[in-house]
């Protein structure tokens, strides 16, 4: 791709060198001015075949051959690298990304999703079961045809370099998750983000125990390790597993039966800050339940007391079933 794209850029400025020659060479040996100039340069290496503005002299008809025999090479050159373009398909697949980023770039407030492994995979489709934005940045050929057929927007690139980021939208993104399957890959992507915003939440994946403090002290909020989660998650099937049902029925089966959502206080009409969550009266309004709650200083409150005040920065985790999501959702 970069081969042909280098190859009309030649042919391109090999164009406007020739007319420039020839506009130069026109108003040197002919005295025209610029327009008669550019016309005789734009005649005579297309070969329409229309007359000359006046007679040529010797000179006159020596840079004429030249114009004509060197713009025919460029023409030849131009005609076989757009054929290229077109044979290989690079000339609709750039139109598509120039689409595609365009979309990207009009992004606000998205989640770029670094790797479309079974753990990118996993984050891609609870995102969009929130209709939440994101991108996915993926280098991998048949997993980027995949994400066309499902028209996901992503980047194709190596996520840890800057360039792929900025085009993902780091600087407008509010989360990123990099789920590659390499700690040290995840390490310069939470590095690199973290340099390039300083209003994204980063969560990385981690495979190794070591790599954990090494990611958070990069810049990770938040560090998830799968191996580790999913080990200690069938332990507790064995030791409580009805607990460990119920839980998974809120989390992985949301869709079906309920859902947590959060609620945050600053996104509440004004007249709640400040009210005690009695006040707010989701119950009676929604159905949802609030069963924990977040604190300024980022404390956690589990169960919390229904006297408990709703100050700024703080926030509401709430337990209900889908329709009574939805009407949470359309009520804030």
């Amino acid at each position: 791709m970069k081969s042909l794209k280098s190859k009309f850029y030649k042919a391109l400025f090999f164009l406007l060198s020739i007319l420039s020659i020839g506009v130069v060479g026109y108003m040197t040996l002919s005295d025209f001015n610029f327009i008669d100039a550019l016309y005789m340069t734009v005649i005579t290496i297309s070969t329409v075949g229309f007359r000359e503005l006046h007679p040529m002299n010797t000179e006159e008809k020596v840079f004429t051959i030249f114009l004509i025999l060197t713009s025919l090479s460029l023409f030849g050159y131009a005609v076989s690298s757009f054929t290229e373009a077109l044979a290989n398909g690079e000339f609709f697949k750039q139109l598509k990304r120039k689409k595609v980023q365009q979309k990207i770039d009009k992004l606000k407030q998205h989640t770029i999703v670094c790797g479309y492994g079974r753990n990118g995979m996993q984050a891609i489709n609870k995102l969009r079961s929130y209709q939440q934005k994101f991108v996915v940045v993926e280098k991998d050929k048949e997993l980027i045809s995949t994400l066309e057929q499902e028209g996901v927007l992503y980047i194709e690139g190596d996520a840890t370099t800057d360039e792929v980021l900025v085009k993902a939208g780091i600087e407008n993104a509010s989360n990123l998750i990099t789920a590659l399957p390499s700690d040290a890959d995840n390490l310069f992507v939470v590095l690199t983000a973290s340099q390039l915003s300083n209003n994204c939440r980063i969560i990385s994946r981690a495979s190794n125990e070591s790599s954990y403090s090494k990611l958070k002290i990069a810049g990770a909020s938040n560090v998830i390790m799968p191996d580790k989660l999913g080990g200690a998650h069938m332990a507790s099937l064995v030791v409580t597993p009805d607990v460990i049902e119920f839980v998974d029925r809120l989390t992985i089966e949301g869709e079906t039966t309920a859902n947590l959502e959060e609620v945050a206080v600053n996104d509440l009409p004004k007249e709640y800050v400040g009210k005690t969550i009695l006040d707010l009266d989701l119950r009676k309004k929604t159905g949802c339940s609030v069963i924990g709650f977040k604190t300024s200083d980022g404390d956690y409150v589990i169960n919390p007391e229904a006297s408990i005040k709703l100050l700024a920065d703080s926030m509401l985790i709430v337990l209900g079933k889908p329709e009574q999501i939805v009407k949470l959702r359309k009520l804030f």
